[in-house]
């Protein structure tokens, strides 16, 4: 009888140490997870359009409604990344000339497209549209996994939080995350030495003939 229970223990002990090591196995392999170097927290673009409907009559913005607009624009901290466009039933050369002197003053262009916003534009009235978009990454940081053991060879479910959500709040523009500036064809570098080429390009002073000058002396 004990050489029974002296053989029965150690398998009774193999046997609970196999399946405590099994489920210890089977609970970090099946814990999802990313397997490829691309982070599955990406940046979210989201759009947001503000309206305000100013006045208008056959000589465009008065400057009482001109004054309010800029007030507005002021309040909006009017920057690069914003659009601007008007929604105008007349179609008023007047009015558009006006609010792109506006927007003008902020570095901006009118856009040609306005969005398509809730309601109606009243009779007699110009609705005029800034169009913001913020970047984000949602559901970062991400420590919902445990890092500390992974058999499945999968990044932390942290990973790429850092990089992309510092890229979302940087970039000027976040609609370039969508699809990217278009070139114009000029560089930085073409830009910043347009002032030097200028300088070396013009002709130096006094390059023409001496003026002969005569001396009489006493």
């Amino acid at each position: 009888m004990t050489r029974i229970l002296f053989h029965t223990a150690p398998r009774a002990l193999g046997a609970a140490l196999a399946l405590s090591l099994g489920l210890a196995v089977a609970g970090c392999g099946g814990m999802p997870g990313n397997r490829t170097i691309e982070s599955i927290h990406q940046p979210v673009v989201q759009r947001i359009d503000y309206t305000l409907d100013v006045t208008t009559g056959p000589g465009g913005l008065t400057f009482a409604e001109q004054g309010r607009l800029s007030g507005w624009f002021e309040a909006m901290n009017l920057r690069y990344g914003d659009r601007v466009s008007i929604d105008d039933p007349l179609q008023s050369g007047a009015t558009r000339a006006a609010v792109e002197g506006l927007v003008a003053r902020h570095g901006l262009l009118l856009g040609a497209d306005a969005p398509v916003t809730p309601g109606y534009v009243n009779a007699g009235t110009v609705r005029v549209i800034v169009s913001r978009s913020k970047a984000t990454v949602p559901h970062c940081p991400d420590w919902s996994a445990n890092s500390d053991v992974n058999l499945g060879n999968a990044t932390s479910s942290n990973y790429g939080c850092a990089t992309n959500g510092n890229l979302a709040a940087m970039v000027a523009n976040p609609e370039h995350l969508i699809k990217g500036d278009a070139n114009t064809g000029n560089t930085v570098i073409m830009s910043s030495t347009k002032a030097i080429d200028t300088y070396r390009s013009a002709a130096p002073v006094g390059g023409g003939a001496l003026k002969a000058n005569s001396s009489t002396g006493n």
